[in-house]
């Protein structure tokens, strides 16, 4: 009686298993390189638009404390109006804005400072920038601190609303009822936001008009306009 061999695998039954294996192992790696591609892209996405938002929300807390406040550049005569666009000597660009707000905290003024804060934005190497001095007139030799803000900018304007029409510039000592911030992106376009800017800003001149009526800060006038 002859003896049963043992069972086995021939070649072709091995490599079909191993090709097979391969397809579904290839398959995986594609779906997983898939998930894992749009997990990164969505993080990226979700980055971009916390850095824009946070942006937004520095620059609002800027223009709600804006001050009437000019500013000296090394004890030069003080500047004319409250805003300043295009000026070499507050080191802007073409693209930038600067002015001073109050509100900078100081508790029991232990910084040897006011609690004044001279304001910059400005376009630097497609970047929006923050830019402060610590003291609002600056001394010569004076380097400003730099905040950067938002990546890829190709372009950073500013309008005012004033006599209730949207304009470029401001004549001087002209205060305007609204700003409008317009920043182009590579990624996501035009941004706008309009801001309302108080009608009596802070200021530390006793002698100022407060503002108020009946308690509450009068803002009201270009709001529809300015929406």
């Amino acid at each position: 009686m002859k003896q049963r061999g043992l069972g086995g695998f021939t070649l072709i039954e091995v490599l079909l298993a191993t090709a097979i294996f391969a397809v579904i192992s290839i398959a995986s790696f594609s779906i997983l390189d898939g998930v894992l591609r749009t997990k990164e892209g969505a993080e990226q996405k979700q980055n971009r638009l916390n850095e824009i938002q946070r942006a937004w929300l520095i620059i609002e807390r800027d223009l709600l404390q804006i001050a009437r406040r000019s500013v000296r550049v090394e004890g030069e005569a003080p500047q004319t109006g409250f805003f300043y666009v295009d000026n070499g000597d507050l080191m802007l660009s073409e693209q930038a804005i600067a002015f001073v707000r109050g509100g900078w905290s100081n508790p029991n003024l232990i910084l040897p400072r006011s609690d004044m804060q001279p304001i910059a934005y400005r376009i630097q190497e497609n970047t929006l920038e923050r830019m402060h001095f610590n003291f609002v007139d600056p001394v010569i030799g004076e380097e400003p601190i730099i905040r950067p803000l938002i990546k890829d900018v190709t372009d950073f304007k500013v309008q005012f609303f004033v006599d209730k029409k949207w304009r470029e510039s401001l004549t001087e000592n002209q205060w305007p009822e609204a700003i409008a911030l317009i920043i182009d992106t590579e990624d996501l376009g035009e941004l706008t936001r309009k801001f309302l800017i108080i009608a009596e800003p802070f200021n530390n001149d006793s002698n100022a008009t407060t503002g108020t009526e009946n308690g509450q800060a009068v803002i009201d006038g270009p709001q529809r306009a300015a929406q």
